[in-house]
């Protein structure tokens, strides 16, 4: 697994940025765990004291005392893990508002540009690098730095006890390097098929009808049946590496205890320490071994949320924010088309190509042609959809490509082939979602587009929702709405 280093990718990236801000958070986080770690060492210190003094004195009161001291360090360690997780909870939602809009944009970005796969899954991704950095999982990281501190301790009372901890340390994180090296290929091979079916699947669920009505069913249940069947054979076989390597690592841990016992009674014995170390040994060695424990069992969240990571940092590698421009005038409608030649994205040839054309205001045009002449494509060059691969489209003299989208959409309207209505009222969608239109502007433009009277015969009127396929109206209905 490679190192997390997230100012090693672009560093206009926003989820770098994001990440980088949110230094001084994971810096408290750190510290609050060095406290809570430094406390830990009260146990150990108990139990040494407990046989040191209490046992060979039978002092009550001594031993009230120190089970009221390390009871009251265990609850400030338990108020300074509170508040650690707190840190961290609040840096995700912070974390989450200043990238989430971005991976939004970005997800329409990258489907113009050719990438319908991309979809709803980067958002999930978020939701997954999110919930890893605010989880258990990365929380081991803030304990890792400690363990020098326990194995100290362990080394000041006897250096083979150190010795044998450190060896146990190293075998153990070896075991979680080759778990990770033996299961990685097949969990990649195993969560691309599964992106693969969820993205076939939500396209056979959009076009149900048609599934339905030409009997495609089964067909289509075969093929995503043999993405399915990639997904759980390379699961199984991810599954079955890692558990023959978690046994190994269990039997490591197990033997470790064993042994740190044993040399311990053995020093006992000999009368190189005192009997009352002899537990205290046994808590330090299982405490300074913890991390890489809690590290092996979250291995898995571990590199779903780096893979997320990568996944998130892959979509905003091509994407570029828009940036403030100098809103234009109201357009008076003149549109020219200056030498455009265009070829979709993984197109061979032009399907434009040397088109020019100029249309003064209060002028229509119509355009006919074959299915596959560009009539569509030109559209979209029209309205800044697509750019031109050389040549222009402007708007009174401007670049429509270039012009500030939502200044340019409230002066411009664009109905596709496919008509979509988004889930929500028809009046959200005919006032565009938009917070400054009124009712009146609403009613008005269903009065132009003719629709008026029909949404007044629907069940709530304008308020009428339309959930996620709009199916409430019918197909021309949708259209005239739209």
């Amino acid at each position: 697994m490679k190192i997390f280093n997230p100012l090693a990718d672009q560093p206009d990236n926003p989820l770098t940025r994001a990440i980088k801000e949110g230094y001084t958070p994971l810096a408290f986080a750190g510290l609050f765990s060095l406290v809570s770690n430094l406390l830990y060492l009260a146990l150990p210190i108990y139990t040494f004291q407990i046989y040191g003094r209490v046992m060979t004195s039978y002092s009550v009161p001594t031993l009230l005392v120190i089970t009221f001291g390390v009871l009251l360090a265990f609850v400030i360690s338990s108020v300074i893990d509170d508040y650690r997780a707190r840190v961290m909870v609040n840096f995700g939602v912070v974390m989450d508002q200043r990238v989430s809009g971005r991976v939004f944009s970005a997800l329409f970005d990258t489907v113009i540009r050719g990438n319908p796969a991309a979809r709803s899954q980067a958002l999930r991704d978020l939701d997954g690098f999110r919930q890893m950095l605010t989880g258990p999982a990365f929380g081991t990281f803030f304990d890792l730095p400690w363990m020098p501190v326990f194995m100290l301790v362990l080394f000041i009372i006897d250096p083979i006890i150190g010795v044998v901890t450190i060896v146990g340390a190293g075998l153990l994180f070896g075991i979680a390097l080759l778990q990770d090296r033996a299961t990685r290929p097949a969990l990649r091979e195993a969560n691309e098929a599964a992106l693969r079916s969820y993205a076939f699947t939500d396209a056979a669920l959009r076009n149900g009808e048609v599934v339905r009505a030409m009997g495609m069913i089964e067909p289509l249940g075969a093929r995503w049946a043999s993405f399915r069947a990639i997904t759980m054979e390379r699961s199984a076989a991810a599954s079955e590496r890692a558990s023959v390597l978690s046994n190994i690592s269990k039997f490591t841990r197990q033997a470790i205890q064993v042994l740190i016992i044993a040399i311990g009674a053995y020093l006992v014995v000999m009368g190189k320490i005192h009997s009352g170390l002899l537990f205290a040994n046994m808590i330090l060695a299982a405490r300074a071994l913890q991390p890489i424990d809690r590290l092996v069992g979250s291995w898995d969240a571990l590199t779903n949320g780096y893979r997320s990571y990568e996944r998130l940092n892959a979509l905003f590698g091509d994407y570029k924010p828009s940036k403030p421009l100098t809103t234009l005038p109201k357009p008076l409608g003149q549109l020219s088309v200056e030498g455009v030649n265009f070829a979709p994205v993984g197109a061979t040839r032009f399907v434009l190509q040397g088109i020019s054309l100029k249309i003064e205001p209060g002028e229509m045009l119509g355009v006919i042609g074959p299915s596959g002449a560009g009539k569509s494509s030109l559209a979209r060059l029209m309205v800044g959809i697509w750019q031109a691969n050389s040549g222009h489209v402007r708007l009174d003299g401007a670049d429509v490509y270039t012009w500030d989208r939502t200044d340019f959409g409230r002066h411009v309207g664009y109905l596709p082939q496919d008509t979509e209505l988004f889930s929500g009222s028809i009046r959200d969608n005919i006032a565009r979602f938009r917070s400054d239109v009124d009712d009146e502007q609403v009613v008005r433009a269903a009065q132009v587009a003719g629709v008026h009277q029909l949404i007044l015969r629907l069940p709530n009127g304008y308020d009428t929702e339309l959930g996620e396929t709009g199916h409430v109206l019918s197909a021309g209905q949708r259209q005239r709405v739209g």
